[in-house]
């Protein structure tokens, strides 16, 4: 059977609200030999922990500033959903708990990872690395640009590579790294690009968006068939225990 894999919701928008996630997330994780499963917020007791075997945290609007410890918005702060921010935080930690289940975070969700473990984020890059290297384009496009990896880290590892060139549309990025994540990516500017967990042995997160490419591209797919390999192999001991 494949592993069931959680990918968490956007906030509810539209003229008929409605919760959803872009394509390229579902069609990635069954690309890559897992069954996806759209989690919109939900209050109380995390049970959707108990069905699924690996985890994504996609991207999407800013996480309320508040959250991190900082009082004022940003004026270019867009699309910040309470009602996501707290369910998505829950859903982290309660994640985090379970030490071995495999956890993937996009772009928004590298920034809600380091929030939850007790990070901060810079509010706006422009401001603190200048605009040397774009993340985004004006509208809310994507850019590509040259990221920098740690050798020795999972992920280098993990896609065989020490450079790459990655599409990105972001304005934020992390600031003071939370409990028990390093730093393992950065872009020319000096930006945190990507980040993975030394207390997990599968808590990857990076900044830039591998789902848009990883549909014609070995490459960045090579991150979605590790999380389904390491959500088949939870799944396994789960079964076994039980």
């Amino acid at each position: 059977m494949r592993p069931l894999i959680g990918i968490s919701s956007y906030g509810r928008a539209g003229q008929r609200q409605t919760f959803s996630v872009p394509c390229e997330y579902v069609d990635v994780v069954r690309l890559a030999g897992g069954v996806p499963v759209i989690l919109p917020p939900v209050e109380g007791e995390l049970e959707v922990l108990d069905a699924i075997a690996g985890l994504i945290l996609p991207g999407g609007g800013d996480v309320d500033p508040t959250r991190y410890g900082h009082s004022v918005r940003h004026e270019a702060n867009y699309d910040v959903s309470p009602e996501r921010d707290q369910f998505e935080l829950a859903l982290a930690r309660a994640a985090l708990a379970r030490r071995t289940l495999p956890m993937l975070c996009i772009c928004r969700g590298m920034q809600l990872l380091n929030v939850a473990l007790g990070g901060d984020l810079v509010q706006h890059i422009p401001d603190h690395f200048g605009e040397r290297v774009l993340h985004r384009r004006p509208e809310r496009l994507p850019v590509t640009h040259p990221v920098r990896l740690e050798p020795e880290s999972r992920l280098a590892r993990l896609l065989g590579a020490t450079e790459l060139v990655v599409r990105s549309f972001h304005h934020q990025a992390v600031g003071r790294l939370g409990a028990g994540l390093r730093a393992v990516a950065w872009s020319p500017d000096g930006v945190v690009e990507a980040v993975e967990s030394e207390r997990h042995p599968f808590v990857i997160a990076v900044q830039w968006h591998p789902e848009l490419d990883a549909l014609g591209d070995p490459g960045p797919l090579r991150l979605f068939e590790a999380l389904v390999a390491r959500s088949r192999e939870y799944r396994a001991r789960r079964s076994t225990a039980a």
